[in-house]
């Protein structure tokens, strides 16, 4: 008992040191130790340890922040001004608590408040990515236009509608984004297939896993012509080889049946007296099992070609194969024999199968599945 009372007091003691900033101070985490003082001085007004890391701590964060600030914007650093204004901020959140918290602000009566400062140095940090965002889209590339776009975004996020940071974002997020047409899939072979509802389903999938806000962009050859994209930067090609439906196969299998199941039965043993007992039944039927049978198989190959040098720059082969089965049967005897999978064969009826089209659609199914997470993983590295 006595070792539960010393391991509750140590926890308490841990706990009370955590909640008033005392460890964050220590560490030099100004922010989290006047944050932590100054919550639990709203709750308990004269912690001795919470009012000394505010009375104490303030000005060391004070000091510190503009010490900080200091050594910011007398070095090199590209974004000085952003970093700048995430030091103002904080001090501003710093001193938002204490104003608000009656017993903190007793011990800081006027904390630190940045305001018209503020105002100069988010315009600053804005021109800062704004003028990052032109240089990088001078370079003119992919990678480079997709970091203008960032920069624009930045500036248009601290300072809303900075110049003209919303178009230039529109003209960075174009140029950083690669453009790709998705051609028409051709069905090579005896028969004439559609592969339309293919093709269909793989560009909805595309369009759905790179959307509006990415940098990989789909279009049809239609939506191409429409919108006068002449010069994309890559043409996906896909097209079905060798595809074959084999011969309906038919095969008949006859299964003896039995079982042994309990059986209760009644026996009299006198004029008003009736017992339960209970034995041993052997059950018997036979089956036959009717299967019927049709495979096919083909090809999926698919080539990304870059569109100005016809480079081939990402070619695979995806190999399908479809069996439909339909089992049925017929069955005499006790049902007591038959599991759940026979009573599901007998009630099966015989089927017509499916069509030549409807059995190239069947094939194609566990295709698109591969071919979905195959495009997907090579795009994403443009994104």
């Amino acid at each position: 008992m006595r070792k539960y009372l010393f391991f509750l007091a140590g926890v308490f003691i841990f706990l009370n040191s955590c909640s008033t900033g005392q460890k964050s101070l220590q560490r030099g985490d100004y922010y989290d130790a006047i944050l932590k003082a100054a919550n639990r001085l709203s709750s308990d007004p004269d912690n001795r340890k919470a009012t000394q890391v505010v009375r104490d701590g303030y000005p060391l964060a004070v000091a510190y922040y503009q010490e900080e600030i200091d050594r910011i914007l007398t070095g090199n650093d590209a974004f000085r001004w952003k970093r700048t204004l995430d030091i103002m901020q904080t001090v501003n959140r710093i001193s938002d608590e204490i104003r608000r918290i009656p017993a903190a602000r007793k011990l800081v009566p006027s904390p630190k408040t940045y305001t018209s400062e503020l105002v100069d140095v988010q315009n600053r940090a804005a021109k800062e990515f704004y003028d990052a965002g032109m240089e990088a889209l001078g370079r003119n590339t992919r990678e480079t236009a997709k970091q203008a776009y960032f920069h624009f975004q930045n500036a248009d996020g601290l300072v809303r509608g900075f110049k003209d940071s919303r178009q230039k974002m529109m003209l960075a997020k174009d140029l950083a984004t690669l453009k790709v047409v998705v051609e028409q899939i051709p069905v090579n072979g005896k028969f004439e297939y559609s592969a339309q509802f293919f093709y269909d389903n793989v560009f909805q999938m595309l369009n759905e896993r790179f959307q509006e806000k990415d940098f990989v962009h789909f279009f049809s050859p239609e939506e191409a012509e429409n919108t006068s994209l002449k010069y994309p930067d890559m043409v996906l090609q896909m097209g079905f080889y060798d595809f074959f439906i084999d011969r309906p196969q038919h095969y008949e299998e006859d299964q003896e049946l039995n079982k042994q199941i309990e059986e209760k039965y009644q026996v009299k043993l006198s004029k008003d007296s009736t017992v339960t007992r209970t034995r041993m039944v052997r059950k018997r039927g036979k089956i036959r099992i009717v299967t019927d049978q049709v495979s096919s198989g083909g090809l999926l190959e698919l080539k990304a070609v870059e569109f100005r040098s016809q480079k081939i720059v990402f070619t695979d082969k995806i190999q399908g194969i479809y069996t439909w089965e339909n089992k049925y049967g017929v069955f005499v005897g006790d049902k007591e024999v038959l599991d759940n999978t026979l009573s599901n064969i007998i009630s099966n009826k015989a089927l017509i199968p499916p069509s030549p089209q409807d059995m190239f659609v069947l094939f194609t199914k566990p295709i698109f599945n591969q071919l979905s997470d195959k495009l997907t993983n090579y795009f994403k590295q443009y994104n």
